[in-house]
This record gives structure tokens, sequence and C-alpha cells, in this order.
């Protein structure tokens, strides 16, 4: 027996580090024991709708799209075509790192704020998920500067991607972005956001794919965690799902 189990244990390492070594990607491991759940699965409590966004027009700044709880997930679509807005968090935060698991349908655009406000200026980890957009990409949303950090595309299908030139370039090839990413299932995001003028730094399941620093203050020190329904088009039966978000309060400012 102990040597069917050794065999056995023999085999199981061989067939790991095989595994390891044909995934083109570098993950990360992370320090996740001191994160802070800010959404309990089942209300909005500790959150708020803002229509107060430039995307809220249609609505004349009325509503700020549709945000509901479905299955333990916050779900966000247009309430009205072309109405979107955002989903903020009451509390403020300074330096952090969150992370959260995303399933979204494949055409509205969406996005991770952080240290937003009502208005919807934030520091943005894109979560463009249609033809032409990218994921963890920087944008300065309602920022100066025209902060707009990208180092791929999305084509025309959700399993193609087009790397483009930027200061941090894509850490694999275009090629092997279905290894990474699984469309339909929940996948993770993470971000990281330290000092000011801030470095932010973002994951998608694990591998490092931006490290964006900003040369000059722009934007207050603290802000809300937010997530995002664009306006325009018509994403009224298109769907963002977002569960499983944290928060780790950070002390040291070394992302």
């Amino acid at each position: 027996m102990k040597t069917l189990c050794t065999g056995i244990a023999g085999l199981a390492l061989v067939v790991f580090f095989a595994h390891a070594a044909d995934e083109p990607f570098k993950r990360e491991k992370f320090d996740d024991k001191d994160f802070i759940e800010i959404f309990d699965g089942k209300t909005l409590t500790g959150w708020h709708i803002s229509a107060m966004t430039g995307h809220s027009r249609a609505s004349k700044n009325q509503t700020g799209g549709k945000w509901v709880i479905e299955d333990g997930a916050i779900v966000g679509s247009q309430d009205i075509p072309g109405n979107g807005g955002i989903v903020i968090t009451d509390k403020q935060y300074g330096d952090f790192e969150v992370v959260l698991q995303m399933k979204n349908d494949y055409g509205p655009d969406s996005g991770l704020f952080l240290r937003g406000n009502d208005k919807g200026q934030a520091y943005q980890a894109m979560i463009d998920y249609h033809n032409g957009g990218n994921l963890m990409g920087i944008y300065g949303e309602g920022l100066s500067g025209g902060i707009h950090v990208r180092n791929f595309d999305f084509l025309g299908k959700v399993t193609d991607i087009k790397a483009k030139d930027a200061p941090f370039p894509l850490p694999f090839k275009a090629e092997d972005w279905p290894k990474l990413w699984k469309h339909g299932e929940w996948n993770e995001l993470r971000a990281r956001i330290v000092g000011n003028p801030p470095k932010i730094v973002t994951w998608i399941n694990g591998v490092r794919i931006m490290e964006f620093e900003d040369k000059m203050k722009r934007h207050p020190d603290t802000g809300g965690i937010a997530l995002q329904v664009h306006g325009g088009g018509d994403y009224t039966k298109q769907f963002v799902r977002y569960r499983n978000i944290k928060v780790k309060p950070l002390d040291e400012k070394k992302p």
C-alpha cells in the first residue's frame, strides 16, 4: 500500500509540475487574511446608487441604472435604454487593495472605480467587456490628464484579444488569453492603489496585468469603491455581475 500511495503521489507531482510548466502565465500568490467583506451577498447595505454621473443623462440624472441582488451577486444593467450609473460604497478608502469576482455578459461597458465620488470621478480599473474594450487597464474617469493606459483590446469575440504598445506590456501572448480567462464563469479581478499621486496595480486571475503611476496629484486621497454601468446604447437586457467583494486597507504604500 505504501508503494502504491508513493507512486500515486509521485504521479500527482509530475502532473502538477507538467501543468505548471505548460501554463504561460506567472500567477502571484496573495495574503488575503486581512480582507474585509464589503458586500454581504444579500443587500446593498453599505452601498448607494448614484445618478450624478454623466452616464445617467438619459434619465436626466433621476436614476442611476438598475442594481439588484441575485444569487449572491450585485447585478447591474441600464434601467431605461441608454441610462446607466454607479453603485458606490458609503465608506471612503485611501490606500487599499480590492478583489472581486466578475461574470458579465459580453457587451455592457462597466468599471471598477478607485477613490470614486458620487459624480463618478475616479481612477478606473477598466471592465470594458465588449468588442474594442479592455480589462484592468487604467482610465482617468472624469479626471484631467487624459489617462487611458491599456495593453490589449478585445476583438470580435471574447476569446480574441490584440496586444497594444504600453509602458507595461501584456505579460503573455495574446493567443494564450483563453487559457487565462473563462467567459461565462466567475473570474477574479484585483486592484491596488497607494499614494497620491497614486501607483495602481491590477491583476486578472492572479496574473499582474497593469502597473500605472501617475505623475501629479489630480484627485483626493480618499474615495469610495464603485461599480459602473455605462450610459449609451441599449443594455437593458444585458448585465454585469459582481460578487465576493473584499477590501484590505493598506498601511505600507508599496504595491
